[in-house]
């Protein structure tokens, strides 16, 4: 017990000179009860008590104590009451590092066998492969600097990089490593970050160099140096194609660390030289709110509050103590779902969650499910695929009622459109045995929403692989909209109805048919022997495709062989436009 009133302490004190108001409210109190009528003024004192009737409601019998106790209590939950400890989560954050590489021709130098570039490229991976948490950028410097990747918590991210990096993709050569560290501190001012390490890799550093690191430390962000180099050097051929030579002077680079209140040490094959730099594990600035790390004094006020609530029911009239119960008791007694309802979702929340059910049902081909799931969503985006449903099962003319009922509630809904002309189509085309389309086939059917849709309607054919996208989840506070939440949409479309003409007798019409399947089965063999003779591997045919997936498939094949894959060519590219933006706006 003396243990618990050691520790008892207030969170909020200041709040407790609000019990200076008792003696105030005790006194109104009284003269409230004093001044029960007007008669007073008008009746001797002592005839007022045998002439008026006393009062037999509760505020008449409540004591002086009890109707200051919630005062008390009130107070007393505000001010913060606390005796015990609890876990309280630390708020961490780990100090960013930008990287500025020297990516000007000095960097070629041998005298780091066998390159500077590539000593400079595994350091590098090093560095954010064991780096330990904490945003990084990286930024290379020749005549200008530029942002390979900006500050980011994916060091896999900047690593993607590191084996494009080299002088050819710099816009121009040169040694201006002060713009560099000018640059490292603008991302990480943009950033809002008031510390931040900038670590550079070169092998010098002139006198505006280490004035941009003093600047870069008068806000807050420390400039280390890794030296590339050895104090011999190493002859470099400079990109004009003259020869020259290049040596590490650690003297200048200690002075620029000291300029910017980093710490300077040369390359080394271990990770001697990251730990001495200290950009492996940054350093964390955390905040608790108790006196031991990681826990905090716990508020134990709202203890108070249920008294309180208990006292404010004294100031209602008689009776008010059920009526409070049963509003207690009501959400227990009422069940949170009656009759599939949700009682916590609103109406539009619960015809998004019908549609979702009836799209997973439509993926794992239940279709009869995701007709009854479809039923009584009285939307555009309901009858569309309620539609799909009932066409998937044959059911074409109530199909077509369905998509109708669509257009109704959104004229010009493209998707109902195309799916209604599709089944439309399937329901007038006679049954063939010969070639497993009919009516009744399950791969005749509306267009897929989505994916083909709209490309495709007007040659009213698909490929029977295409996919069955479900519909995405809007936020709960919104709506399903009409380009939203669409259902998945059946697969495979059919041939396109034929004109009207004058019918042909059964034996003719079966022969042409006969005919141009023969025709057909031809070209296709022809075609898939040429593309094995001729094609790549990997991009033979697949087995079962129709013609028409498999010009989409060469489509695609012909664009991806057009892409260039060269990332650093396209790193190169990215630099030289930036180089130009800042040349045309005079930066």
């Amino acid at each position: 017990m003396s243990a618990w009133l050691d520790a008892l302490h207030f969170l909020r004190p200041h709040w407790l000179w609000a019990l200076l108001a008792l003696p105030l409210l005790a006194w109104l109190w009284q003269a409230r009860r004093r001044q029960r009528s007007v008669w007073r003024g008008v009746v001797d004192a002592h005839l007022l008590p045998h002439l008026m009737v006393r009062g037999t409601g509760i505020a008449s019998r409540t004591p002086l104590f009890v109707a200051c106790l919630p005062w008390i209590l009130a107070v007393l939950a505000l001010a913060g009451p606390s005796w015990r400890l609890g876990e309280q989560p630390l708020w961490q954050s780990k100090t960013p590092l930008v990287i500025v590489l020297d990516l000007s021709s000095r960097v070629t130098a041998t005298d780091l066998p066998p390159s500077r570039l590539l000593q400079a490229r595994a350091k590098l991976a090093q560095l954010l492969e064991a780096r330990d948490g904490g945003q990084v950028a990286l930024v290379v410097v020749a005549d200008d600097a530029f942002t390979v990747a900006p500050l980011t918590e994916d060091a896999a991210n900047v690593q993607l990089y590191l084996d494009d990096l080299s002088p050819e993709i710099m816009p121009v050569d040169g040694e201006r490593i002060d713009r560099g560290i000018s640059w490292a501190t603008r991302l990480l001012a943009q950033a809002q970050f008031k510390q931040g390490d900038i670590l550079l890799l070169a092998d010098h550093a002139d006198g505006m160099a280490r004035d941009a690191a003093a600047a870069a430390r008068a806000k807050g962000y420390a400039v280390s140096a890794l030296g590339l180099g050895t104090a011999t050097g190493a002859a470099y051929r400079r990109s004009d194609g003259t020869l020259a030579r290049a040596a590490l002077d650690e003297g200048s680079l200690q002075r620029l660390a000291s300029a910017g209140g980093g710490r300077y040490h040369a390359l080394s094959a271990s990770q001697a030289d990251l730990m001495r730099l200290g950009v492996l594990l940054p350093e964390q600035a955390t905040a608790t709110a108790g006196n031991g790390a990681g826990k905090a004094w716990r508020d134990e006020g709202y203890w108070l509050v249920l008294p309180l609530l208990l006292l404010s029911l004294l100031a209602f009239r008689r009776g008010a103590v059920v009526v409070f119960i049963g509003v207690l008791c009501l959400p227990i007694a009422m069940p949170a779902q009656a009759a599939g309802i949700d009682w916590w979702q609103r109406a539009d929340q619960q015809r998004h969650a019908q549609l979702e059910q009836g799209a997973q049902a439509y993926r794992g081909g239940d279709f009869v499910e995701a007709e009854k799931a479809f039923t009584g969503i009285d939307t555009a985006e309901g009858w569309y695929n309620l539609g799909n449903a009932l066409a998937k099962q044959g059911r074409y003319d109530e199909a077509i009622r369905a998509y109708d009922t669509a257009l109704q509630r959104q004229p010009g809904m493209q998707d109902a459109v195309a799916n209604r002309a599709a089944v439309d189509a399937a329901r007038k085309r006679p049954p063939s045995g010969g070639d497993g389309q009919g009516k009744d086939s399950p791969d005749n059917g509306p267009q897929d929403r989505g994916s083909q849709g709209k490309g495709q309607q007007g040659k009213g054919q698909q490929g029977a692989d295409s996919p069955n996208p479900a519909p995405p989840q809007p936020p709960p506070s919104q709506p399903p909209s009409s380009g939203d939440a669409k259902g998945a949409a059946p697969q495979g479309s059919p041939a396109k109805a034929p004109p009207a003409q004058s019918p042909p007798d059964a034996a003719t019409q079966a022969a042409a048919d006969a005919a141009q399947r023969e025709r057909m089965r031809q070209a296709i063999a022809q075609q898939q022997a040429g593309q094995r003779s001729d094609s790549k591997p990997g991009q033979q045919a697949v087995a079962g495709e129709t013609a028409a997936q498999r010009e989409r498939r060469q489509a695609v094949d012909a664009w991806l062989r057009r892409v260039p894959d060269e990332p650093g060519a396209l790193l190169k590219a990215k630099l030289r436009l930036e180089q130009e933006r800042r040349q045309r706006e005079g930066q």
